[in-house]
């Protein structure tokens, strides 16, 4: 349902058939080190443009669906679904939706004293332009920061703040930079790991895995670097351990057995890499249940 104009502040486009808003408090007190203002997420209808020479808060959108023209100070974008922006004080936006494929968008403003570095620590200072893979990555952080908002509860405010937290971290992880968004770079290392998570019980060494993925290691290694910042090795056994760990679980299982159908020749090889991974051997985890 389409909210009345006069309940909205005035930043707030007119134009959206629907839209799911929450607000806290808009004026954090004074040396508010970060704090959730106000979130939510828009169906914009065909017509929906939006024009600032500035903003008040500091602000994460992100397009879950259709596409349109973005306008961040002097640079101009396309916004598709995965498409992820910031902005603040100080930076002209102007939003446009294409009318046969109109806009659905997440956001959230906060501000504070730390808005600024929160937002370079997690990659995305005022002004840039990124994309999430696969695009609907994130939006379920964003789909409970408006639950929670919306809710207002005594906690609501510190609840939204450490979701924020969340939404940061994991655009670390799912963020990537606008021009490597379709490269085949990019596809390629997506198809490996597809294939490490689908034969993780199967492979064994690096070289398995390079042979399998048809690349030599050593490109190999360099497009996990470039964007898991792991290594393909490294990879492959966090995957193994978490299939040990749930073989492990049920009472009788022998962590030789488990050893031998993960592919290790022996258990104690075995054990020093569940070790390595969850800081605790096999016997003290099944302990843990």
């Amino acid at each position: 349902m389409k909210q009345a104009a006069a309940h909205l502040p005035d930043f707030f486009s007119e134009q959206v058939s629907s839209a799911q808003r929450f607000y806290l408090n808009l004026q954090p007190p004074p040396g508010t080190r970060l704090a959730v203002v106000c979130g939510g997420v828009e169906h914009c209808a065909p017509d929906y443009a939006i024009q600032r020479e500035t903003f008040p808060y500091f602000s994460l959108e992100y397009v879950a669906r259709g596409e349109g023209l973005l306008k961040l100070g002097r640079r101009q974008y396309e916004l598709k679904p995965g498409i992820i922006f910031a902005y603040g004080p100080g930076i002209r936006q102007h939003i446009t939706a294409y009318p046969q494929k109109p806009l659905v968008k997440y956001f959230v403003d906060f501000a504070g004293t730390r808005s600024a570095s929160w937002m370079r620590r997690h990659g995305l200072a005022p002004g840039k332009v990124s994309h999430v893979f696969p695009p609907n990555e994130i939006q379920p952080l964003f789909d409970e920061l408006i639950r929670n908002g919306q809710r207002a509860t005594r906690h609501a405010p510190e609840v939204c703040l450490q979701l924020l937290n969340c939404l940061g971290v994991k655009l670390l992880e799912a963020r990537l930079p606008l021009k490597n968004a379709e490269s085949a770079a990019y596809t390629k290392y997506q198809q490996c790991r597809r294939l490490i998570q689908e034969n993780s019980r199967r492979l064994r060494t690096l070289q398995e895995v390079a042979q399998e993925c048809h690349l030599d290691t050593a490109y190999l290694c360099r497009l996990f670097r470039r964007y898991d910042h792991q290594s393909p090795y490294q990879f492959l056994m966090r995957q193994k351990m978490n299939e040990a760990a749930s073989q492990l679980q049920p009472p009788g299982v022998l962590v030789k057995n488990v050893a031998s159908d993960l592919g290790f020749a022996n258990p104690f090889h075995f054990s020093r890499v569940f070790k390595s991974i969850f800081g605790i051997s096999p016997d003290a985890f099944r302990r843990l249940r």
